[in-house]
């Protein structure tokens, strides 16, 4: 998941890429976001894409940044909420070597860091801080591995979506996988993505100089999923990891 990718995927962002926001039906995360809110403060929505949380952000507070990757993703949004004149838009690769940026009193990362490579990886989560004042709090989500591999067993348990008619992988790419996986990376639509654990997590953020406050579940329906879940098929549902954290000094 580079920028190449993000380019390529712009134009289609709405139906290939899954949605948190019209998924989070316990509204958690605005929630997190509303408790942080102030007409006095900025924040920055980092990996923004095509700014479906800008109107959610934008009446909230003082500022918004939205930084993405993508031109494209940028220029969607941009075109698309004219309505918002406290927006500002910013090209920013999170996980480059070097970055400038300058920090905001809050911030936002919806499953944003989602690249395979460690290395990107690694500097993402330096970079959140640097996207933050001492004392800044941030809402961040990511996918789940426990969720993935709960949702995988379900599957080829109860050969959900025809589970066991997968091919199974040329020799190369199933060696591959075995690597990922031991990084918590599988794939999502041949796409291999970055999924965390709980304890990894906190673990990542509290060596960036954070102060973890809350993780919890964002639960999702089975057919977010499969495309003929079960009728039994009920709790725990598939979820995503959300965290709220505080940059210590």
């Amino acid at each position: 998941m580079d920028r190449k990718y993000w380019e390529t995927i712009a134009p289609k962002y709405e139906t290939e890429i899954f949605d948190v926001l019209q998924n989070d039906k316990s509204g958690s995360i605005i929630a997190a976001i509303e408790a942080m809110a102030s007409p006095e403060k900025s924040i920055m929505d980092i990996g923004c894409a095509v700014g479906k949380w800008i109107p959610i952000l934008s009446p909230k507070f003082k500022l918004v940044i939205a930084a993405d990757i993508s031109a494209k993703n940028l220029q969607i949004a941009k075109e698309k909420y004219t309505d918002f004149d406290n927006v500002e838009y910013h090209r920013l690769d999170m996980s480059a070597d070097d970055l400038t940026v300058t920090p905001c009193d809050t911030a936002i990362c919806i499953n944003a860091i989602l690249t395979h490579s460690l290395e990107k990886r690694i500097n993402f989560f330096q970079s959140l801080s640097l996207c933050l004042h001492t004392g800044g709090e941030l809402v961040l989500v990511v996918p789940s591995l426990e969720s993935k591999l709960y949702t995988n067993i379900i599957a080829d348990r109860w050969n959900v979506d025809d589970a066991e008619h997968d091919k199974n992988p040329e020799p190369k790419k199933a060696i591959d996988q075995v690597k990922n996986i031991k990084q918590g990376v599988t794939d999502i639509d041949n796409v291999p993505t970055k999924h965390y654990l709980k304890e990894e997590l906190e673990l990542l953020l509290t060596l960036e100089g954070f102060e973890v406050q809350l993780i919890k579940k964002i639960n999702y329906d089975w057919t977010t999923e499969f495309h003929k879940p079960p009728k039994w098929l009920s709790e725990p549902y598939p979820w995503d990891w959300m965290c709220t954290a505080k940059k210590k000094s």
